[in-house]
């Protein structure tokens, strides 16, 4: 299959790297940045919160100082989805109510970052609370995806996404619950790391709704970054994690993989399905191990009921579902313990296999929706699937706690694909190894 286009634009390390060498100043790195925001976001929409002043005034003062021992993205420009808080900034998930809603202070993943030397020049688009594979909302409006601006960039990490893939700025943070660090890499051709729940803090990332006071992880949902490269998804991973994190440093061609590419909840289109098929082919023709089917694997229609249950409790806080019953503390711990069971499954199948091989989402970049897409139905090999059902790649990982690492592989129609690399919990960078190494193989 065809492989879109994509930036040229140096990565976060290679930049760190050039300024490093002096070939490069602080300022210089971010006054570029600015300058391919204020040139192509005029038409992809992403950063929707520019922080350029103070950027450059931050910049500005590195150039006459020297980076300390353990900052390794000293200067780098970047851009963070605009649910995470930085001081002086609006925090509104979307809502006009919120719009006015100043940060006080910067979330641990910000804060963590500043002190390894990153530069934030803004924050990019997100749809309402989240809740969407679109990042569309009434106070931002709409952003694009950059390889057709007919099609949605993923959400909710959208903005993240486009930023990253534009080549505006090299690497991102965002958040999943539903697939929104995955699915954006996906259908804007990026990498993405959804990492092992609870492993990155999520302090400053709260609903304006709870007045900054949520401080707690939720259920489910991740923070991860996105990047262009493998060694940035790594560098970020290690700046943010809350826990000593290593690979164990196996050799792919030592690995066992198992692939999957039907869910019984949601057919898989034939655009995401052919660039996988002949990923995995080469994979094979180089070697690897990849089997398609498992006596271990867990009841996955069992596993995505379970997950949307959990998922929508989740998203509203407890709040009743729309047939109005509210789920009681009996009914959550239930939920846990059918959680537990389920990690457990994947915990046993991956006693055998080291990684899963998984498409990020069912179809391709979506069109532009006025609807939410889990609201409508969604066109999958020509026929209408409802939009919800699309969500089976997202929880594969996310209700097991697993980490999973997206990578691009391929494309249909100009339009990028994505495959996701998932294994055991706290196995964070080895999923980012290994997906490495798959693009070694797929692109050299």
């Amino acid at each position: 299959m065809p492989y879109p286009k994509l930036t040229k634009k140096p990565g976060a390390l290679e930049t760190a790297a050039a300024i490093r060498r002096g070939e490069l100043s602080p300022l210089e790195a971010v006054e570029a940045a600015i300058a391919r925001i204020e040139k192509d976001d005029a038409h992809i929409n992403a950063v929707v919160v520019p922080d350029f002043e103070r950027a450059i005034a931050t910049a500005r003062g590195m150039d006459r100082t020297q980076a300390r021992g353990n900052q390794p993205l000293y200067g780098v420009p970047m851009t963070i989805k605009e649910s995470f808080d930085i001081a002086g900034l609006p925090t509104c998930w979307g809502h006009k109510a919120y719009a006015e809603n100043i940060a006080a202070r910067d979330a641990r993943v910000v804060r963590l970052l500043k002190d390894a030397g990153v530069v934030f020049v803004g924050k990019t688009n997100v749809p309402p609370d989240l809740a969407d594979w679109q990042s569309n909302n009434p106070v931002y409006g709409r952003t694009n995806n950059p390889h057709d601006h007919e099609r949605s960039p993923g959400g909710s990490s959208g903005g993240s996404a486009a930023a990253v893939a534009s080549g505006m700025v090299p690497c991102e943070f965002g958040t999943d619950i539903g697939g929104s660090v995955r699915v954006p890499a996906h259908f804007c051709g990026v990498w993405g790391h959804k990492s092992s729940w609870a492993l990155i803090s999520k302090h400053g990332h709260d609903h304006p709704a709870v007045g900054g006071e949520g401080a707690h992880d939720g259920a489910l949902s991740i923070a991860g970054p996105l990047a262009r490269n493998a060694a940035d998804l790594r560098i970020l991973m290690e700046l943010t994690a809350s826990l000593p994190i290593r690979a164990r440093g196996k050799p792919i061609s030592e690995c066992r993989f198992l692939l999957l590419l039907d869910h019984p909840s949601c057919p898989t289109d034939e655009a995401v399905r052919g660039p996988i098929e002949d990923a995995v082919a080469a994979l094979e023709a180089a070697g690897l191990a990849i089997d398609r089917s498992s006596d271990l694997l867990p009841d996955l229609a069992h596993q995505q009921a379970n997950y949307m249950r959990m998922l929508n409790v989740a998203m509203a806080r407890g709040g009743p579902a729309p047939g109005g019953k509210r789920a009681s503390a009996t009914d959550w711990f239930d939920m846990l313990d059918l959680q537990t069971r389920n990690e457990n499954s994947w915990a046993e199948l991956f006693e055998t296999y080291d990684f899963v091989l998984a498409p990020p989402a069912p179809v391709l970049a979506v069109p532009h929706s006025d609807a939410r897409v889990f609201d409508g139905p969604i066109t999958i090999n020509g026929s209408a699937q409802p939009g919800a059902s699309a969500l089976c790649w997202a929880g594969l990982a996310t209700y097991p706690n697993l980490p999973s690492t997206v990578l691009p592989v391929g494309g249909t129609d100009d339009l990028p694909c994505g495959m996701q690399v998932i294994s055991r919990r706290w196995a964070d960078l080895d999923c980012i190894a290994a997906a490495e190494a798959i693009g070694r193989i797929l692109h050299g």
